[in-house]
């Protein structure tokens, strides 16, 4: 099934190349927000929700009779990262870009949007332009938003670019599709000195080098195993460039990482515990940052998107284990929707998410479109002239 004409397809890369030059980071959406509401007025949307969660978008489609709610997600930010590429529609906004694919998503929903001038025969579909994706912030801002009660979906669909898989093929997995994570900030204080006395102070250094080694021990199993866990290093400082001062202030920043929101659960408690017994002679804060919760993925939605995936002759790919990278996407099962996130490759040799070099690849766009489109065609019924 092709959803979108030639036409139609050329427009929407076009947008998508628009988009890319012009990246907005997570909380800063606004520019990028009002344009998908131009295209989805555009488009013929029944309602448009704006500024939920803070940026976010959302449009409405009704089926011609009532039905189920099928919400359809993806994501408005770009990334904090210097893009490297020499193409005519590279990042104009230096030190940020698109560099994850959120344009591509974007823009492959709008494809939807298109298709969706012929409505379903019954229910209804959301199109979710999520805010906030990079930090995990997003997806809980907006469910606490007070107009999420009129959004609320009986079943969610989302998907992402995977680099490194065959260009167009669907990766599914029932169960754990994406490892829950969040950043922890040990921010330590004692007491600085002479660093000719460094005895008359009390140097975080110690301590700091004590957790520098111990922390990634909490790390456990394989991504395969229920019971992984993967603790890692990411940024360290103690005290200030000098050389007169023996330091009184340290920081440590350690990522976590688990299949499991229990396991998650289970290593915060471990990893406080480890820095209490390091820390004895210092005053300890701890800080809890970029929390996503692990997205799992329901085995009715995933049973959808599988037949779909073979009712358009795609190549597809059971997943042995999730993905390591998180997605705040698995906020929206937890409300109460039956969901399910898809993993659409991006080509073999394609530059990875998140590299300087990364860009979204344009032939996905009619791709994800005709996905989607048969998701809903199976869930509400054949389009309705």
């Amino acid at each position: 099934m092709t959803v979108l004409t030639q036409e139609q397809v050329a427009t929407l890369t076009v947008l998508r190349r628009e988009l890319h030059r012009k990246p907005e980071v997570s909380g800063e959406e606004a520019e990028t927000a009002r344009r998908i509401a131009q295209e989805l007025t555009a488009r013929g949307a029944d309602w448009i929700w704006q500024g939920l969660g803070g940026h976010g978008v959302a449009a409405a489609f009704d089926g011609v009779t009532d039905g189920p709610t099928v919400l359809l997600r993806c994501e408005l930010d770009g990334l904090p990262i210097h893009e490297i590429n020499d193409i005519a529609h590279k990042s104009e906004i230096e030190g940020k870009g698109h560099l994850c694919g959120h344009d591509g998503h974007m823009v492959s929903m709008l494809g939807v949007a298109t298709a969706l001038a012929n409505r379903p025969a019954t229910g209804r579909v959301i199109l979710l332009f999520q805010p906030a994706e990079e930090t995990g912030a997003g997806a809980k801002a907006v469910i606490e938003d007070a107009r999420w009660p009129e959004l609320r979906p009986d079943y969610a669909f989302a998907y992402h670019n995977v680099p490194g898989r065959p260009l167009g093929e669907v990766g599914l997995r029932a169960g754990p599709s994406n490892c829950a994570s969040r950043g922890m900030q040990i921010l330590l204080e004692g007491k600085s000195s002479h660093a000719a006395a460094p005895e008359d102070g009390v140097s975080p250094g110690p301590a700091m080098a004590a957790l520098m080694q111990a922390l990634p021990t909490l790390s456990t199993g394989t991504i395969e195993d229920e019971g992984f866990a993967l603790v890692t290093l990411t940024h360290a400082q103690l005290g200030e460039p000098t050389f007169g001062i023996a330091p009184g202030r340290g920081e440590l920043r350690v990522t976590l990482r688990c299949m499991t929101d229990a396991r998650m659960d289970a290593l915060v408690s471990d990893a406080i515990a480890l820095v209490a017994r390091h820390t004895d002679d210092l005053s300890v804060d701890i800080r809890w940052h970029d929390i996503f919760l692990s997205v799992t993925n329901d085995t009715e939605a995933t049973g959808v998107a599988r037949r779909q995936a073979s009712a358009q002759a795609r190549a597809l790919y059971e997943m042995p284990a999730p993905m390591r990278w998180s997605e705040d996407f698995g906020r929206i099962g937890l409300d109460g929707a039956k969901a399910a996130i898809i993993y659409l490759g991006a080509g073999e040799t394609h530059p990875q998410l998140h590299n300087p070099d990364y860009d979204f690849p344009d032939a996905l766009i009619p791709i994800a479109a005709d996905l989607f489109c048969g998701i809903i065609t199976e869930m509400l019924g054949p389009s309705q002239v």
